[in-house]
């Protein structure tokens, strides 16, 4: 059995004292990181807003903001340390049964193209790309393009 299995999980909402745990993993895990007031932001502003603990150590977080019947998951991260060994679709499955608590009916997120296991786990999971932002993403030369997709709810 894997071990990872036999530790605790908790998904809970993420409070304004976790951040600094979040802004590890935030950091660890992407070269244009949000900043602490990105996340304060969300929170106040009553984004659904999450911590997904491990043994007790946040070792990922997500944020959705939602309007009317739809949703944009503005951020997932699980830390490198805890990838591809499932934790990221039981974080994305939280978050899209939150958005259908809530009443969305459609969910959006942006990724980056060049990241790969991400588009596969959301394609896993129902998302379908249907359109490219510009010069969404800032990049070391330049910016990068997002990849726009979606999932019916």
């Amino acid at each position: 059995m894997n071990a990872i299995l036999k530790l605790d999980h908790n998904i809970r909402r993420m409070c304004d004292a976790d951040i600094p745990a979040v802004l590890l993993v935030e950091k660890d895990s992407y070269e244009f990181p949000w900043s602490a007031g990105n996340f304060v932001d969300s929170i106040h502003a009553g984004y659904s807003a999450w911590v997904y603990k491990v043994g007790g150590e946040i070792i990922g977080h997500a944020v959705l903001m939602t309007a009317l019947d739809e949703g944009h998951l503005l951020n997932i991260t699980i830390a490198p340390a805890w990838r591809r060994q499932g934790l990221g679709g039981i974080l994305l499955k939280h978050v899209m049964d939150t958005a259908r608590g809530q009443h969305v009916h459609t969910l959006y997120l942006e990724v980056r193209p060049s990241n790969r296991p991400a588009i596969e786990l959301y394609e896993k999971n129902g998302f379908e790309a249907f359109a490219l932002r510009k010069g969404y993403y800032p990049a070391q030369q330049g910016r990068e393009d997002a990849l726009v997709m979606r999932a019916m709810l």
